[in-house]
């Protein structure tokens, strides 16, 4: 598979504590989303895109009703999303999502997580240059090429687009998401998405070893155990 789809693996198989921030961060977003648009599934189509991938990854349909009945003003908290980017060992970096209440607890706990292993926090894109935001799809279909001229004629051409055992893999900016999934969804009314993920993709990655390797790992499992945290990105192959 391409590039996009090499680093990105499903997260499907949660259980216990991490199952539970599965379920807190899909509530969080599912707020961001509403509080962006309107909290009206059918009426916005990023809402939808969050609740339809909360419900694949089996959320309890009772989270995902508090997290739109806090958008229509049921509850105080206010979330909202934020980068950081960091350099971790060797030529390692990091792009750290998290959606948060409280902005400087979660500075603090990035930060630290990373002056524990002696490594940095960088300013905004002096990381994300060597980045792209993506949004990957991978679909069964057998319409590989009445797909990939429906996305030219609507001007959004794909940055990956390959057919592999019976599955087209898809990849485009970010920007054309939600206009990607509809020309797609015209073509193929009843797709079923195997992937369905959007997120910062490296351009160029690095190999570590020995040490290197072993202060990445911890660093990213610091990382990753910070409530606030939904996904990491890095440049590393695994």
């Amino acid at each position: 598979m391409g590039r996009a789809y090499a680093v990105r693996e499903a997260k499907i198989k949660k259980t216990g504590a991490a199952k539970g921030k599965l379920y807190t961060n899909f509530a969080k977003e599912i707020y961001l989303a509403a509080k962006r648009g309107v909290p009206e599934i059918e009426a916005n189509s990023a809402l939808k895109h969050v609740v339809e991938k909360a419900k694949k990854m089996q959320v309890p349909a009772d989270i995902i009703n508090r997290a739109l009945d806090k958008a229509k003003g049921a509850g105080k908290e206010e979330y909202q999303e934020i980068i950081y980017e960091g350099f971790g060992p060797g030529a390692s970096t990091f792009m750290i999502k998290t959606l948060t209440d409280n902005v400087n607890r979660t500075v603090g706990e990035v930060r630290a997580a990373f002056n524990k292993m002696n490594k940095s926090l960088g300013v905004n894109n002096s990381v994300s240059y060597n980045y792209d935001n993506l949004t990957i799809m991978s679909f069964k279909s057998d319409k590989e090429e009445d797909v990939l001229m429906a996305l030219l004629d609507a001007e959004i051409e794909p940055v990956e687009f390959e057919s592999e055992d019976g599955y087209l893999n898809v990849s485009v900016k970010y920007a054309d998401t939600y206009k990607a999934k509809e020309v797609i969804e015209s073509v193929i009314p009843d797709v079923d998405y195997e992937l369905d993920e959007s997120g910062w993709y490296a351009k160029d990655t690095v190999t570590l070893e020995g040490e290197d390797l072993e202060v990445f790992n911890k660093l990213y499992n610091m990382l990753d155990e910070i409530e606030d945290v939904t996904d990491i990105y890095h440049n590393v192959n695994l």
